[in-house]
Parts: C-alpha cells; sequence; structure tokens
C-alpha cells in the first residue's frame, strides 16, 4: 500500500531520523556510568541525572537495545561497548547465580535495594543476555539465559518459589503478562534455529494468552478465570489495558507468521484493533492507560494519563495490521496514532521523548527516565517499524 495516507519511503525516514538522530544518543550521551558500569536511567528532560539508583530490568533492557543495534544495523564499537557494560553490571551485581533471583533496584555501586516477588527482573536479564550473545558469538551468555528462562517458567508455574504467599482468600486468576512475557523471551532465545526446543512451550503460551480474548465482547482482559472466565465481580476481572493487550497481539503476529497460522494471524490483527478502538479517547486523543469493561472508574489513579509505551506498542502493532490485511480502517487508526505520538511525545529540543502526558496531551512528569521508563518501548518500535518496512516494502 504506497499512496498520499501511507507512504513507506516517508515513514521509514521518519522513524530513522527519530531513532538514529534524538532517541539513541541521549542514552549514549547520557546514560552511561563510567564510574560503576550500567547506566544511569532516572534522567530529567536534558539528560540530567536526578537519582543515582539503577533499576536492573531497565538495565537489561538497554543491554539488549543496544546488542540489537549493534547486531543487526551497524558493528558499531560504541553500541557494543554500551551493551557490554551492562551486561557485565547485571553479571557482577544483579544476578544471583544460585538462586537465580535478579534484583529489581540497586545502588548507584551495584548493592542491591530491592528484590521484587515478581519475575520481570529475570526475564529483560534473559533477553539481554540472548541478544548479547548473539552479537558477540559467545555462547557462555545464551547458556545463562537457557538455564534462567527454564527456572522462570517453573516460578510461574508456582509462584511461591519465588517467596510470593499464595493465600485462601484469593481468588484464582491468570494474568496475560506471564504467558505474554514468555512467549516473547522464547522469541529471543530460540532465534532462527532453535525453535523446535520450545514447540510445547511456544503453544502453551499461545493457548494461555488467547484465553484472554473474548470475541463476543470484542474485549482483551488483563485478567481472567483459569478457564478464561470473564470475572465481571471485581475490578481486576474487568481490567483493560490497551496497550499491554495491543502488544501481546503483534507478539502473538510474529508467532502466526512463523507458523504460518493464518487464524492466529487474524485473531492478532484482531486484538490489536479492538484494544485500540477501546482504548482511544474520542474527546483529546491517545490512548486510555486503564479501562474497566463494565463502564466504572478504574480504580488506578493514572487511568486516564497518555503513557509513551502503549503508544510506541500500537504503532508497531497497527503497521502490522496495515501490511498484512490493506484494510482501509486499519490505516486510518494508525495515521490517527502516528499523528498524535509524533505531536505529542518526542522532545524536539532536547531529544528523546517524553513519557507521561495528563488526558489533555500536556506534559505531565518531565523526566525521560525513570524507575518504568528507560531505553526500551521508544527504541525498539521505531526500529521494530524500520525492519517491518524494510522486509515488507
Amino acid at each position: 500500500m504506497t499512496d498520499h495516507l501511507f507512504n513507506p519511503k516517508q515513514l521509514k525516514q521518519q522513524f530513522e531520523h527519530e531513532l538514529y538522530e534524538s532517541v539513541i544518543p541521549f542514552w549514549e550521551r547520557f546514560s552511561p556510568d563510567a564510574a560503576y558500569g550500567g547506566y544511569f536511567n532516572c534522567l530529567d528532560f536534558d539528560g540530567s541525572v536526578y537519582d543515582s539508583r539503577k533499576h536492573v530490568w531497565l538495565q537489561g533492557r538497554q543491554a539488549w537495545m543496544f546488542s540489537k543495534l549493534y547486531r543487526t544495523i551497524e558493528q558499531k564499537q560504541e553500541w557494543l561497548n554500551l551493551a557490554q557494560s551492562g551486561i557485565d553490571f547485571l553479571l557482577d551485581n544483579a544476578y544471583n547465580s544460585e538462586n537465580g533471583r535478579v534484583y529489581f533496584e540497586m545502588a548507584r555501586d551495584g548493592k542491591p535495594i530491592y528484590l521484587q516477588r515478581k519475575i520481570f527482573s529475570e526475564c529483560f536479564f534473559i533477553m539481554a543476555l540472548a541478544e548479547f550473545s548473539r552479537a558477540t558469538g559467545e555462547e557462555k551468555y545464551m547458556t545463562i539465559a537457557k538455564e534462567e528462562l527454564e527456572r522462570v517458567w517453573e516460578w510461574t508455574k508456582d509462584i511461591s518459589k519465588i517467596g510470593r504467599p499464595v493465600l485462601e482468600g484469593q481468588s484464582e486468576m491468570n494474568s496475560l503478562a506471564i504467558p505474554m512475557i514468555l512467549l516473547n523471551l522464547i522469541e529471543e532465545v530460540a532465534g532462527d534455529d532453535d525453535v523446535e526446543t520450545y514447540t510445547d512451550e511456544i503453544d502453551q503460551c499461545i493457548k494461555l494468552m488467547l484465553k484472554h480474548v473474548h470475541e463476543d465482547k470484542k474485549l482483551v482482559l488483563e485478567n481472567v478465570g483459569p478457564d478464561g472466565e470473564y470475572m465481571a465481580n471485581s475490578y481486576d476481572g474487568r481490567m483493560l489495558v490497551p496497550g499491554h493487550a495491543i502488544e501481546a497481539g503483534w507478539f502473538l503476529q510474529h508467532w502466526a507468521l512463523r507458523l504460518k497460522r493464518d487464524e492466529l494471524s487474524k485473531t492478532a490483527a484482531n486484538i490489536i484493533r479492538w484494544s485500540f478502538d477501546k482504548g482511544w479517547d474520542e474527546k483529546f486523543g491517545g490512548l486510555f492507560y486503564f479501562l474497566d469493561s463494565k463502564g466504572y472508574s478504574p480504580t488506578q489513579l493514572e487511568w486516564n494519563k497518555k503513557l509513551w509505551w502503549p503508544h510506541t506498542e500500537a504503532l508497531y502493532g497497527l503497521l502490522q495490521n496495515v501490511t498484512l490485511f490493506d484494510e482501509k480502517e486499519d490505516l486510518l487508526r494508525f495515521n490517527k496514532l502516528r499523528n498524535y505520538t509524533f505531536t505529542h511525545f518526542p522532545d524536539a529540543e532536547h531529544g528523546e521523548w517524553f513519557g507521561y502526558l495528563n488526558r489533555d496531551g500536556s506534559v505531565s512528569q518531565r523526566f525521560k527516565g525513570g524507575p518504568y521508563k528507560g531505553c526500551f518501548h521508544v527504541p525498539r518500535a521505531l526500529y521494530l517499524c524500520n525492519q517491518w518496512i524494510e522486509e515488507y516494502y
């Protein structure tokens, strides 16, 4: 599809300029910690460090990003050095090789501050090691990544193994976050040549994710009962997170194309469409952060803010839809989102993107990096969009 509403060449130029002239240079310049290794991730609007603590999942994400750029775009020594710094900091300080746990938050010098009873620090540690192994050709990093993936897989079956108690009053409820991050991890670890090792795990993740998809209601629920039940009597069961569902959609689309499953491809596209349509703010534009599927007020106080990452995930997911299905409505969604995103989030003066906007689109928090925003969702989406356009156009 090439017309005045969709010009792949112009899109690629826009994405490349934003990625290589604004976003990546910001992290190259301001994030490296020359004294202790790893990255400063709490960066103000102008790149100044406002807190020297390091959040481990963001260390892993950034090491993954620079490893990916080095391996697939250009073998720039600066990119490899940045990736190596993050990997060394993680292995030397964040990772407990005896039990496999990975800290969530650390002091600048690597002393631990906080260990979550969740698996996500471990997940991005795995991603970083796997991609760095491919970038360098050093198998030892992949070996650790695969061993850690096995541990994480077992922990998701019994979360008490990482210290989270299961109490008798808790509802039995499954979160979309678990199977989708595992599916993404398998893609990262398996690469192009080791998929058969994970055939059963891939199928399990896909089946679990599809339990969250209620086609009759055109809803993708964040939490469901053990068999996919719609738990409409609780705010957790009614919760919608449009950006998260869209990200799950493009994860599934990757595997649908890889496994040549046409029905899964259609479902993945619908996940993205339904979640975008449900999440779009008709009054001010942009995607809501949280919604209640029954129309109640969401309990999250930040529910109507416009965050960077749902928009970057949707940018890539909708680009997939436009390319694969050539439907006018997908193109309209994509252009509406692209116009909003590039009008509101990028900072032309200092580089990178603001992450948190008020409902009306004004900047809420001015920092470019914090405990949850780092060098990941923005550069990953721009990178993936560029790669997608190169492959399909």
